[in-house]
Parts: structure tokens; C-alpha cells; sequence
């Protein structure tokens, strides 16, 4: 094995990255991006969230049933997932979390919702990852999600653990 490969260098080795590097990205975020929204909104927004395996592995395969149910030629390479930022809505206005219970000590934090994507080609023959929803029966033919339909109940994923409010001493990367 090259030096390159064990310092985390090596581009073709997916799911490897220098703690170097991970340090450098996690600080470019925490001294900037986080200090900023604590000075400007006078909160200590989260800067990590924790998602335990088996809810990530269910996620993972409610995805590729659902998109097997609604297309059977789907296959796993057209399949990805979307990580939007997003952020917990204040206190005063919780109530819209009724249906997805989550600590109110979340208020006004940072958090990402998960969303699956399915690759395909748009109107002039580029393939791009669109964000669908396969359980949505009037999206079975193009299984493109409209994210303008109100109230529509799609699959994604957000309940993890933030840190902030957690306690930081698990975390490696401070």
C-alpha cells in the first residue's frame, strides 16, 4: 500500500478521509458558518447530528422496497439520497412538529432531512438525481417528487440526536 493510500489522499478509496482533513472541513464550519448564526440568531446551534445504523439501514431499505414497488426496474444504482441543511422551527411555532416529535430543546437548531433521489434523464437527455417519493401513487410513471404538494407525506429521515444540546464528549472532532 502507497503512502497516499494510508494518509487518506487516495481519491479512489471511497469512505476514507484523513482526520487532517476532517478536522479542517469541521473548523472551517464551526468558525464560520456556526459562529455566525449563534452571533446573529443569539443561539448555540448544533454542529453535528447522530443517526444510530439500524434506522439508517431501515431507511435505507424502506427506499429501495418502495422504489421497487412502484418501478420493479429500478435498481440500486439509481437510487441515491439527498442531505438537506435545515433548521428546527422556534419554540413558539413547535406545534407544527406534532407530527413528528422531536425535543423542543432542538428549537432553532441546525438538523438535515434525508430525502431519497432517482436518477434519470430530464427533458433534454441529461441524467440528473431528482428527489422522488416511490410511495406517492401519482408519481409511479415518472416517480419524480413535486415538493409543492401540500401536505403530502413523503419518505424521509431526521430524527437523529444534535450536539448541541447533547454533550460534545463523544465526539472525536472538536
Amino acid at each position: 500500500m502507497s503512502t497516499e493510500s494510508t494518509n487518506g489522499k487516495d481519491p479512489l478509496r471511497p469512505g476514507m478521509m484523513s482526520n487532517d482533513l476532517i478536522q479542517t472541513l469541521i473548523d472551517n464550519y464551526r468558525k464560520g458558518h456556526v459562529r455566525a448564526i449563534n452571533s446573529t440568531l443569539g443561539i448555540e446551534d448544533a454542529h453535528s447530528i447522530w443517526f444510530d445504523l439500524p434506522k439508517l439501514k431501515k431507511f435505507i431499505a424502506t427506499i429501495e422496497d418502495e422504489a421497487k414497488n412502484a418501478n420493479p426496474d429500478t435498481t440500486e444504482e439509481d437510487l441515491g439520497i439527498r442531505f438537506y441543511y435545515a433548521a428546527y422551527p422556534k419554540a413558539e411555532n413547535w406545534d407544527i412538529m406534532d407530527s413528528h416529535p422531536v425535543a423542543k430543546e432542538y428549537a432553532e437548531k441546525h438538523t438535515i432531512v434525508m430525502v431519497p433521489t432517482l436518477k434519470k434523464q430530464d427533458e433534454t437527455g441529461q441524467t440528473l438525481h431528482f428527489d422522488f417519493n416511490p410511495v406517492d401513487a401519482n408519481d409511479a410513471n415518472s416517480m419524480a417528487l413535486n415538493a409543492r404538494k401540500a401536505n403530502l407525506s413523503i419518505i424521509a429521515e431526521n430524527s437523529g440526536s444534535l450536539i448541541p444540546p447533547g454533550v460534545s464528549i463523544v465526539e472525536s472532532f472538536d
